[in-house]
């Protein structure tokens, strides 16, 4: 029996390890081109020198900024440092990069964190209703699905909720996802109420007993009176059925658009109460530093990042491993 127990826990224990391992090995090669283009700065702003002086932090700090870590916490990144070199008079090139994952280490772990580190949500909140929000083209059907499919593959009930009712394709996009992904979905007619949608969705998933219900929404910024009203209501309506919901508003955001992703950031969060975000297609841009300057900047935790085409290559988000595959010189 003892011996049974050993052998599930250490076989249990071994996949956990194998699938961390591949999981890192994903998110090392998403972030790939931004990792390149960075060391190769870094390696320009260091050659030929043996200590860490003015401009080699100079350099250093044009490097962050071109990886779309943004001004402001590119300016706390280089204030960091130089507080460690006048400290620590001895330090040289050859650690700076030791230095710079350690100081963006620091400065994430002060940033606000989801707590979440698998794809889960709290027991006592069922259904767990996630309210999904951002402007067209940024990959938010996409993240839906994948959200869906990665909630399921964990072991829990889904449904999806099609609220952006603006756009034929929205619906028509999510229903796609519903089929591949083998999960249900409510929808209406293109120009239905969007707050109908949402009734609808979140009074089936409370009736059918589901873990975790996933709504669209439409992602219009133009007018943003027009978008704060909309998503209020839609609010409001599931309310009624479920007095906590949503329990989520989950925020994504297109990281390859890099400073304009920050700027989605703020519109939004100025619109509507935004309690996490997802930064997605981080595997084909250089600019993978804005989930940094997003990270820092807004008190909201970042809880997914999307790095490939995979359904699996939406992963929650891991401080530590995030900036040890962004800095970390040893493959």
């Amino acid at each position: 029996m003892d011996h049974g127990l050993w052998t599930k826990t250490t076989t249990m224990s071994f996949f956990n390890k194998l699938f961390s391992r591949e999981k890192k090995e994903s998110l090392d090669q998403g972030l790939q081109k931004t990792k390149d283009s960075f060391l190769t700065k870094l390696g320009r702003a260091i050659a030929g020198k043996s200590s860490v002086d003015t401009e080699v932090l100079d350099n250093l700090e044009e490097a962050l900024v071109s990886a779309d870590v943004g001004v402001d916490t590119t300016v706390q990144i280089i204030n960091r440092i130089e507080q460690r070199v006048s400290k620590d008079k001895y330090l040289g090139t050859s650690e700076l990069n030791k230095i710079l994952q350690e100081e963006i280490a620091a400065l994430l772990v002060e940033a606000p964190d989801s707590g979440f580190r698998d794809f889960d949500v709290p027991a006592d909140k069922k259904p767990y209703v996630i309210m999904v929000v951002g402007v067209n083209g940024v990959g938010k059907t996409t993240t839906i699905g994948k959200l869906a499919y990665n909630f399921k593959k964990a072991g829990k009930t889904v449904l999806l909720g099609a609220a952006d009712t603006f756009r034929a394709a929205a619906v028509d996009q999510l229903t796609i996802w519903s089929d591949r992904v083998g999960v249900p979905i409510v929808k209406q007619q293109m120009g239905s109420d969007p707050g109908a949608v949402a009734f609808d969705t979140v009074q089936s998933g409370a009736a059918r007993n589901v873990d975790v219900i996933i709504i669209d929404t439409a992602g219009r910024l133009h007018n943003k009176v027009y978008l704060m009203e909309e998503l209020s209501k839609i609010k409001r309506v599931m309310k009624k059925v479920l007095p906590e919901a949503p329990h989520e508003v989950l925020l994504v955001l297109d990281g390859s658009t890099g400073q304009n992703a920050l700027e989605q950031a703020r519109q939004f969060t100025a619109a509507t109460e935004v309690t996490a975000l997802a930064i997605t297609k981080l595997d084909g841009t250089a600019k993978g530093g804005v989930v940094l300057a997003i990270a820092n900047q807004f008190k909201i935790p970042v809880k997914y990042i999307g790095i490939g085409e995979k359904m699996e290559d939406l992963q929650v988000f891991n401080k530590t491993e995030f900036v040890d595959s962004l800095f970390s010189i040893n493959d």
